[in-house]
C-alpha cells in the first residue's frame, strides 16, 4: 500500500484528490491553535466529508438517558458543537460553481507546511463550459493572535477572459452528517445548536452573534476582507440570522488574477454581553488587518521556528516516521499552544469525536511531550483542571467520598460519562493528573505554580484515596472495586496500575504538606491526615502471582480463562463492537497497556526481571483495540531488549492517522496516539525516565535506525541526545548544568559528553501477540500489510 501522502520531512503533501478520503484528510489537514480549530474542508464547502469548525470549550448540553436509572449516574451530557464556519469561499467561474465533482479537475495539491504552520491548496480546474482557471489559497489559524483566522485567495483566469464571482461567507447552523455506525468513539449530532443574537454587515464586513441553546454559551464570529483586482469589480455584503455574505464580481483577462484575503475572528463567553462580544471580535479584525496577511505569514513561522528549536526530533533510517512525528508535534502544538486555561480534548480541536471530550490520556501522555517541548501550555493544561476541583468536589461528596473526584469525560469539568464500570469507576484519573503536576513542577520548578495549583491537586487528589482505599487485618492498603486503563477489566481489585499510581499520588500530597505547610493548612490538611497518606502508600498492596512470576493486572486476573482468541474472526476487532461487556470482563483478554503502563511509569516498583516476564506474559493478550497501547508496549519492548519489536508498535502509533490505521481518522486526530510517536522515541529508544531532579536515560536503537536525536527543556535548561547504535552524546544548549544518568551512572551535564551504549540480549523468546493482532512488520517502502492494529 502507497503512502497516501508524499513521503517528507516537513511537509504533509497531498497530490491527488481522494473524494473518497475527504473526511480524513479533513482531519490531517486540521488547523488550530488551541482556541480555534477549522477542519481541512475544501474552500467551497462543498464536497465535504465532515463539516467542522471548533472553538475550545464550546458545547451544547445534551440529555444523558439510562436505560436503568441509578444513584450518581450523570443525567446530561455535554458535546462540542460545529460553530460558524468561516472557511467558506465560494467561486463562480462564468455563472458555472466551482466544484472538483464537476468538470476537469486537471491539478490538485494540498500541503501542511510544519515549519510555516500553513495549509496550502494549488489547482486548475476546467468548468462544464471549457473555462480554465488557476486557483491558490493559504489558510492560517494564528498561534500569535488568538482570536484569528485567515485566508489568502487568489484566482487566476488561464486561457481567456472569464468572469468570476468570490462569495466569502460565515454559516451558522451547517448541516452535519449522522454517524455511520454504532460507535461508542463518535459523536453524537446536534441539530441547529445556536440561536441568532445578532447579524450585522456593512462594506466588506460581517459579524454575527449566536447562544447555544441550553448551556447559554455566547459565541460571535467577524469577517472583513482586503481584495485586489486589475479591473472594475462590485463588493457587496449582506447578512441573515444564520448566514453572512460578502460577494466579489470582476471579469480578468487571461493571466489576471483576483486576490481576497479574507480575516476572521472568533470569541465566546458564558459571562459577556452580546455587545461585549461584537466589540470583541471586531477588535481582533482590527488586531489582524494591522498585521496584514504577511505579518501574520512571518509571527507564525517566527513562533514555529522557536518552538522546533526546542522540541525537534530527527529520525536517521525511517523517513516515514521522522515525518510523522513532525506532524504529531506539530498538531500537539496546535492543541495547547493557546488553550489558556482550557481543556485539551482527545482529538485536539481536528474533529468531533468522543464528542470533544478530554480524558485521563491528555495528562498522561500529551502533557509529558508539552511539558518538556512547550512548558507554559502544559501549566495551563493544569490550570484548567484546578479550574474545576468544585464540580471535582461535588462529585466526590454525591459518591461519598472525600476529596475531589475527577470526571472520567469532560469538557466543563462535570462528569459526562453514562457508562460507570468504565466511567466513574476509573478512579485512575486522579493519580494521572497527579502524577502530571508533580512532573510538570519537577520539570520546571515552576514554585509559583507548585504553590497556587500544584497543591490543590495533590492534596484533593490524595483524600480521595484514603476514602476508597482501606487497610486489610494484615494492614496491608487496598483499593477495591474500580477500573484501571484497560477497559476490558472493570470493578477490579487491586489494580496494580492504579495502586502503584495512587501510591505516587499519596506520597507527593504528604511531601508537599510537609514542604509547603502554609498552603497545606490553607486545604485544612493535618500532620495527622499527612501521616496517613504516607502511611497508606508504605502498606500499598501490590498483587503478585508467586506460581506464574508474574504480576496480575489486577488481583485474581491470572484467574481468569483466557479469551478463545484462535477462534475470534478477524472482523470481530475491535472486541467492544462485537461481544457483550460482561463476557470481556472475566476472561483474560487486554485493550490496551495496563499492568505494561504500570512498568513504564512506575518502573521502580519491578525487577529487570518481572518487567520481561510481565512484557511477555501480556503481550499474548493485548490486543490493542485501543490506539492508546501501542507506544507503551513500544516503549517497554525497548526497555526490555525487543528492539525490532518496539520500532514496530513505534511506526503504529506514528502512522495511526497519517495511515488512518483504526479507520476513524475522519471524526478527529488521536491526539494521545501521536503523542505516542514522541513517547515511543523519547521514552523508548532514548530511556528517558525523570527521577526526581535527574533526567535519567537508558538509550538504545533497533538496527534499523541510524541516529536519533531529540531536544528536551528542563528546569530552564535546554538538552540535546543524540543516540547511535553504539553511543549517546549529551548536550547543554543553553541553560545551566543538568544533573543525568546514563544507564544508571550519573553524570552532571554541563559540557558534551559521549557516553558508550550497553549491549542488552532478553533472557526469554521473543514475546508471541495474539493470532492475528500482531504489529505489523514496519519496513519503509512500502509500509506492509500484514497483522492488524
Amino acid at each position: 500500500m502507497n503512502p497516501p501522502y508524499e513521503v517528507d520531512p516537513w511537509r504533509i503533501r497531498e497530490t491527488e484528490l481522494d473524494l473518497a478520503r475527504l473526511a480524513q484528510t479533513e482531519s490531517v489537514f486540521a488547523l488550530s491553535n488551541g482556541h480555534i480549530g477549522v477542519r481541512g474542508n475544501l474552500d467551497e464547502g462543498e464536497p465535504s466529508g465532515l463539516p467542522g469548525s471548533y472553538l475550545n470549550s464550546l458545547y451544547e448540553q445534551r440529555p444523558l438517558p439510562h436505560a436503568e436509572a441509578g444513584y450518581g449516574y450523570p443525567e446530561s451530557g455535554e458535546t462540542v458543537i460545529n460553530v460558524t464556519n468561516g472557511k467558506i469561499i465560494r467561486l463562480l467561474v462564468d455563472d458555472e460553481p466551482l466544484d472538483v465533482r464537476f468538470g476537469d479537475l486537471e491539478s490538485h495539491e494540498r500541503v501542511l507546511d510544519l515549519r510555516a504552520g500553513t495549509l496550502t491548496r494549488r489547482m486548475v480546474w476546467k468548468s462544464p463550459a471549457g473555462a480554465r482557471i488557476g486557483l491558490t489559497s493559504t489558510r492560517i489559524v494564528s498561534l500569535t493572535q488568538r482570536a484569528i483566522m485567515a485566508i489568502h485567495y487568489e484566482v487566476e483566469a488561464l486561457d481567456e477572459e472569464t468572469q468570476f464571482v468570490v462569495q466569502s461567507e460565515l454559516v451558522a447552523n451547517e448541516p452535519l452528517p449522522g454517524p455511520g455506525r454504532a460507535d461508542p468513539r463518535v459523536s453524537a449530532v446536534l441539530m441547529a445548536p445556536l440561536v441568532e443574537d445578532e447579524h450585522f454587515a456593512n462594506d466588506d464586513r460581517v459579524v454575527l452573534v449566536h447562544e447555544t441553546r441550553a448551556s447559554g454559551l455566547r459565541m460571535a464570529a467577524a469577517m472583513s476582507h482586503e481584495i485586489e483586482a486589475p479591473g472594475k469589480m462590485s463588493v457587496d455584503a449582506e447578512a441573515q440570522p444564520d448566514i453572512g455574505r460578502v460577494t466579489v464580481a470582476t471579469r480578468l483577462k487571461a493571466g489576471q488574477k483576483l486576490t481576497l484575503v479574507k480575516y476572521v475572528a472568533y470569541g465566546w463567553s458564558s459571562h459577556r454581553t452580546r455587545a461585549a462580544l461584537h466589540d470583541q471580535v471586531a477588535a481582533a479584525l482590527a488586531g489582524a488587518e494591522l498585521t496584514g496577511w504577511e505579518g501574520l505569514v512571518e509571527e507564525q513561522r517566527a513562533y514555529l521556528e522557536e518552538f522546533w528549536r526546542g522540541a525537534d526530533v530527527q529520525v536517521e533510517g525511517d523517513p516515514e516516521v521522522q515525518q510523522a512525528v513532525r506532524f504529531a508535534l506539530f498538531h500537539i502544538l496546535q492543541a495547547g499552544a493557546r488553550a489558556e486555561r482550557r481543556m485539551i480534548p482527545a482529538k485536539g480541536l481536528t474533529g468531533p469525536g468522543y464528542d470533544g471530550h478530554t480524558f485521563w490520556d491528555t495528562e498522561t501522555f500529551v502533557l509529558p511531550v508539552l511539558t518538556y517541548a512547550l512548558p507554559d501550555a502544559a501549566a495551563d493544561a493544569l490550570r484548567w483542571r484546578h479550574s474545576t476541583i468544585p464540580q471535582a468536589l461535588e462529585r466526590a461528596a454525591q459518591l461519598n467520598l472525600p476529596g475531589a473526584s475527577f470526571p472520567w469525560r469532560t469538557i466543563s469539568g462535570q462528569e459526562c460519562s453514562g457508562y460507570w464500570p468504565a466511567g466513574t469507576a476509573a478512579f485512575h484519573i486522579n493519580a494521572d493528573i497527579a502524577e502530571a503536576v508533580a512532573r510538570y513542577v519537577d520539570a520546571t520548578q515552576d514554585e509559583a505554580f507548585a504553590r497556587e495549583i500544584g497543591v490543590d491537586l495533590l492534596v484533593h487528589t490524595a483524600r480521595l484515596w484514603r476514602g476508597i482505599g482501606h487497610h486489610d487485618l494484615n494492614g496491608k492498603f487496598r483499593i477495591h472495586g474500580v477500573t484501571g486503563p484497560d477497559e476490558y477489566s472493570a470493578v477490579a481489585d487491586n489494580n496494580v496500575y492504579t495502586n502503584l499510581m495512587a501510591q505516587a499520588n499519596l506520597r507527593d500530597a504528604a511531601d508537599v504538606a510537609l514542604a509547603m505547610p502554609e498552603e497545606a493548612a490553607r486545604l485544612g490538611v493535618t500532620a495527622e491526615e499527612a501521616a496517613s497518606w504516607r502511611d497508606a502508600a508504605d502498606k500499598m498492596l501490590i498483587p503478585f502471582d508467586e506460581r506464574l512470576g508474574v504480576h496480575p493486572q489486577s488481583a485474581g486476573f491470572t484467574d481468569h480463562a483466557p479469551w478463545d482468541f484462535l477462534n475470534t474472526p478477524p472482523g470481530d476487532y475491535p472486541l467492544l463492537l462485537h461481544y457483550p461487556y460482561f463476557d470481556l470482563y472475566r476472561k483474560q483478554v487486554v485493550k490496551q497497556a495496563d499492568l505494561v503502563l504500570a512498568m513504564q511509569l512506575c518502573g521502580h516498583a519491578f525487577t529487570p526481571e518481572e518487567k520481561e516476564r510481565n512484557f511477555a506474559y501480556y503481550e499474548a493478550l493485548t490486543v490493542r483495540d485501543s490506539s492508546l497501547s501501542a507506544q507503551t508496549q513500544a516503549v517497554m519492548a525497548a526497555e526490555v531488549g525487543y528492539l525490532e519489536l518496539a520500532h514496530d508498535y513505534l511506526a503504529e502509533t506514528a502512522l495511526m492517522d497519517l495511515r488512518d490505521l483504526g479507520h476513524d481518522t475522519a471524526n478527529g486526530l488521536h491526539l494521545a496516539s501521536l503523542a505516542g510517536a514522541w513517547n515511543a522515541l523519547v521514552s523508548g529508544f532514548g530511556g528517558l525516565r525523570p527521577d526526581h531532579g535527574t533526567l535519567c536515560f537508558s538509550p538504545r536503537l533497533p538496527e534499523t535506525l541510524g541516529k536519533l536525536s531529540f531536544r528536551l527543556r528542563y528546569r530552564g535548561s535546554l538538552i540535546c541526545v543524540t543516540v547511535r547504535p553504539n553511543a549517546a552524546t549529551y548536550a547543554l544548549y543553553e541553560g545551566e548544568p543538568v544533573q543525568i544518568s546514563h544507564h544508571g551512572e550519573e553524570h552532571l551535564l554541563d559540557k558534551e559528553i559521549t557516553l558508550t551504549i550497553p549491549k542488552i540480549t532478553p533472557n526469554l523468546p521473543a514475546p508471541h501477540q495474539p493470532p492475528g493482532r500482531s504489529p505489523r512488520r514496519h519496513t519503509h517502502d512500502p509500509f506492509h500489510d500484514q497483522g492488524t492494529v
